[in-house]
């Protein structure tokens, strides 16, 4: 008897399966255990392992979405959009697919995308699949003095003080538009280029002419505004070349090399009116050669003006003034 009813007892102890103190049941049971999301008053329910495909979602991970469980209803609660969950849930239940409802605007889909955390690549895909210019990737400097300077003169939209600093420039650039059109009409040419002979510079007023000695060009308010407008494109130009993070790249852009052609033309005029001597008999190679120069100053201040209108707060204003002092400009020259 006591044989026999040992040996039950033996066989029990000695039947292999899982030890009772590590039996995890909702491990066990996470495969096949149904979630309940209530969307502002909407529950929709799926799957935890529909979810937890995307980890490092808001929804995938068990440590976010905690933060919106609600224990007296057994459920998750979130105060946002319910048409925008549709969609949200199909791309867990999808694999991967993000398809915007018609009935919701584009931005307020694009704060679910961001609050749901669904990535930077389902955003990239919801721009791709709505039409969005891809952007282009920004390269900044390593060092954080550079990085500062550069998003402060490149980027107009990264800070309020990249902004002002664009408002600056468009500013000068302006200035430096309206300059060269009045430097062009006739009332100011007659008395700066037309009266200019043998070395002579007369200025006619209401009683009286007066004549003198060599053309006074470094006291010309044009040249003095242009002197101002140059050292600011100048300054800006060098302060972009030494932040940029690559000095390479740098010279490979188009308009960097429209502005060093820019600034040219001033330090060629400059050098010319310091040799110009009384006595130069060559007039009409002068003329010529101040027209050429007087034409890629119109380039100058016409690649930096499309380029200011990018750096607006208001591109399709800047633009439309772009094209109208292009054809002021183009008429005055």
């Amino acid at each position: 008897m006591t044989v026999a009813t040992g040996e039950p007892a033996d066989e029990a102890a000695a039947l292999p399966g899982p030890p009772q103190d590590t039996y995890d049941p909702e491990a066990d049971h996470e495969c096949c255990e149904r979630v309940v999301i209530n969307i502002s008053g909407l529950r929709f329910e799926t799957q935890l392992k529909t979810l937890a495909q995307f980890p490092e979602t808001l929804l995938g991970d068990p440590k976010k979405r905690m933060r919106y469980f609600d224990p007296l209803r057994n459920e998750y609660f979130f105060d946002r959009n319910r048409p925008s969950f549709d969609a949200i849930l199909y791309y867990y239940q999808s694999g991967g697919r993000l398809r915007r409802p018609v009935n919701v605007p584009l931005d307020i889909f694009s704060e679910e995308i961001r609050f749901y955390e669904l990535g930077e690549e389902a955003m990239e895909m919801f721009r791709e699949d709505e039409g969005y210019i891809k952007e282009e990737e920004r390269p900044l400097p390593e060092n954080e003095f550079q990085r500062q300077v550069w998003l402060l003169f490149e980027y107009p939209e990264s800070s309020g003080p990249a902004r002002i600093i664009a408002i600056v420039s468009v500013m000068v650039i302006l200035i430096s538009i309206v300059s060269f059109c009045l430097e062009t009409l006739p009332i100011f040419r007659d008395e700066n280029e037309d009266m200019h002979g043998s070395g002579m510079t007369f200025h006619t007023y209401s009683n009286s002419t007066i004549g003198y000695q060599q053309s006074t060009s470094f006291t010309d308010p044009f040249f003095i505004v242009e002197t101002l407008c140059i050292i600011w494109f100048s300054f800006e130009f060098l302060v972009r070349f030494f932040a940029c993070p690559s000095k390479a790249g740098f010279f490979t852009n188009i308009m960097n090399i429209i502005d060093i052609v820019a600034i040219i033309p001033y330090f060629i005029t400059l050098g010319t009116e310091l040799a110009e001597k009384p006595e130069d008999a060559q007039q009409g190679q002068q003329a010529m050669s101040l027209a050429i120069l007087r034409v890629i100053r119109l380039v100058r201040t016409s690649c930096k003006a499309r380029k200011g209108s990018r750096e607006s707060s208001a591109p399709n204003t800047s633009h439309n003034c772009t094209l109208r002092l292009n054809l002021v400009m183009g008429i005055t020259l």
